[in-house]
């Protein structure tokens, strides 16, 4: 008797655990998406450590919306919307595959183009203007370690990493902060024509982020297809500036909820 009892507490568990996973997998498939920020390409909108739901509702659904991309039975997308310009999307790489978070710059059959660090869409320059100096400390950032790109190169560790800030405007109207670290490869770029279908991304720290700037040839977004887009990220739910989400004494409190702009 006892041995029965064993043996149907085991399978109790082993159900309670299935059925849990089952609603996780669905509740992930269908509404939200956890995503951890591992890099600077959004500062400062976002920063490393960084963790947010992506809503998977807001654009519908595709093959990419299950995990592992295992949702081969969607042709196209199932019950989409269009993204607005200046969403924070993430999306599938279409060459590694691995997930990507940028701001949502060009829709389909617009010209993009960047001169000297301003970008223009269908001919007209995106306003900047000047919004003082973005300044973090030089240390190794989030559990890879990384450390950040500064504008006063060869500063030590402990020190103030300093970037230029500037509010950028996108036609339509959404305004956001941009970062300048120095002169670079793509702040003056050819023109770009979004094909239908496709969008154009670039990161908010514009010389630490390798978007739609950049061909897939050399590992670049390029053009992002609709079908690979996943979710919007509305929302910080919580951050840490940690090597490790335990580290409760690098937690971010006044990024916790904190909406995306």
């Amino acid at each position: 008797m006892a041995k029965a009892e064993k043996t149907d507490g085991i399978l109790e568990t082993v159900k309670t655990i299935v059925y849990a996973l089952l609603i996780a997998g669905i509740f992930r498939t269908l509404f939200f998406q956890p995503f951890w920020i591992p890099s600077g390409s959004m500062k400062d909108t976002l920063l490393v450590g960084d963790f947010l739901f992506v809503n998977k509702m807001a654009y519908g659904y595709s093959e990419h919306s299950c995990p592992f991309s295992m949702c081969k039975f969607i042709d196209g997308r199932w019950l989409g919307s269009e993204p607005d310009r200046g969403d924070v999307v993430v999306f599938r790489h279409p060459v590694t595959g691995s997930d990507f978070i940028k701001r949502l710059i060009g829709l389909p059959g617009d010209t993009v183009q960047v001169q000297q660090g301003v970008v223009y869409i269908n001919g007209e320059a995106a306003p900047q203007e000047p919004a003082g100096e973005f300044v973090e400390t030089y240390e190794k950032q989030g559990p890879l370690g990384n450390l950040p790109q500064c504008s006063n190169a060869g500063v030590a560790l402990g020190s103030d990493c300093v970037k230029q800030r500037y509010s950028e405007t996108l036609p339509g109207g959404v305004t956001h902060d941009i970062l300048d670290i120095r002169e670079a490869s793509l702040d003056t770029t050819p023109v770009y024509t979004v094909p239908e279908g496709h969008y154009f991304f670039m990161g908010d720290n514009r010389d630490n982020s390798t978007d739609s700037r950049v061909s897939p040839s050399a590992m670049g977004v390029g053009f992002v297809p609709y079908e690979n887009l996943i979710g919007r990220a509305d929302r910080v739910i919580f951050s840490s500036a940690g090597r490790s989400m335990l580290f409760f004494w690098t937690w971010r409190a006044d990024r916790f909820f904190e909406e995306i702009i």
